[in-house]
């Protein structure tokens, strides 16, 4: 039994592709073929991650060329496989990043992102590729799909993966009444961060940044104290603010030593620190600190199925993605943005590639 769509059999689809490091190129290939579990998305929009901009020069291993990456999109179900049940053509649809087995033991416990032959769209490093969203067309697994509320624009539900990132974090602690929350790192990620734990009942969070902008965008969206280290001491700071007991939980959304350390000093005896950002495969940390003063870590990675509380969540008003957008801009027009977000342009934020 075949799938169900228009005639698709012979045309051809426009993809922005890693040709080589710091390279792209616009090319056109054969729509891609589905599995019978499989279907073809329409993309409509699709963002491009700190993961794309920091594997575009080739130092991440990850992002091998020849390439198609992108692991943030949105789209329209234009062709479904044979197998796939509970979708139908013209679904508004976003999908997860991973793409996982659904049969090994982590993902049996629900933790897919843990999964053993776990996958990531737009990826290619050296023992899969994968590849992603930056095109017209995508194929992916139907498990890994997530319809969408009408009332959420692509462009938004293109954010849903990051969105997603930050709840999947929020979750790994639990909050009490009058509880402090510590963000260190006010990017994306960050400033997400600051209002999944104000939706998760954290009354008090405080953001840590050394750019003035993001800190002001913090408090705009939800964190009720911002600390810039260039201009005040953070630590002290943040002892002031709580009594000299310092943050229940902090979250680093960085992933180097000075705010590592930063989180877990800022963290009172028996707190618990989240670490998100993994931007250096090593760092330092304060080692007696964490275990004189018993410290939890916590490890987040990615998501575990959170996507439907995430599209909840955007969908209420309780996190805001639209003013983390920066560009809406044609997928011809992605080199040149690509360009722009690898030199670190002040104030770009999010681009959002519409195919």
């Amino acid at each position: 039994m075949g799938s169900k769509s228009f005639d698709s059999s012979f045309f051809f689809v426009k993809s922005l592709v890693l040709t080589e490091p710091k390279v792209l190129q616009i090319q056109e290939s054969p729509k891609p073929d589905l599995t019978a579990d499989e279907v073809l998305i329409r993309v409509k929009a699709c963002g491009i991650c700190g993961s794309d901009v920091h594997g575009y020069d080739g130092s991440s291993g990850r992002r091998i060329p020849p390439l198609i990456m992108g692991h943030e999109a949105a789209g329209v179900i234009e062709q479904i496989g044979a197998e796939v049940k509970g979708f139908e053509l013209g679904d508004r649809v976003t999908f997860d990043s991973t793409v996982y087995c659904g049969e090994c033991a982590y993902c049996r416990e629900g933790k897919i992102n843990l999964c053993d032959q776990r996958m990531v769209l737009g990826v290619s490093c050296g023992e899969y590729r994968r590849h992603g969203a930056f095109a017209e067309y995508v194929a992916v697994p139907s498990r890994i799909l997530y319809k969408l509320p009408a009332s959420l624009p692509f462009e938004h539900a293109a954010m849903i993966e990051a969105v997603s990132v930050a709840v999947h974090a929020v979750g790994r602690v639990e909050f009490e009444s009058g509880d402090v929350a510590v963000v260190v790192g006010a990017g994306m990620i960050g400033l997400l961060l600051v209002q999944a734990v104000r939706a998760a009942g954290c009354d008090r969070v405080i953001a840590v940044d050394l750019d003035q902008d993001r800190l002001k965008l913090a408090e705009e969206l939800g964190a009720t104290q911002s600390i810039n280290p260039k201009e005040s001491d953070a630590i002290e700071t943040i002892l002031e603010a709580t009594d000299g007991q310092g943050a229940r939980v902090s979250f680093e959304v960085v992933g180097s030593t000075p705010t590592v350390e930063t989180a877990i000093q800022a963290t009172r005896k028996g707190g618990s620190v989240v670490l998100v950002g993994n931007l250096a495969p090593q760092v330092e940390f304060p080692l007696q600190s964490v275990v004189t003063r018993e410290i939890t870590l916590f490890g987040s990675c990615a998501s575990a199925g959170e996507y439907p509380k995430c599209i909840e969540l955007m969908d209420s008003g309780a996190i805001k993605v639209a003013p983390l957008i920066s560009a809406e801009v044609s997928l011809e027009e992605g080199s040149g943005w690509f360009d722009r977000l690898y030199a670190k342009e002040p104030g770009l934020m999010k681009v959002i590639l519409r195919p």
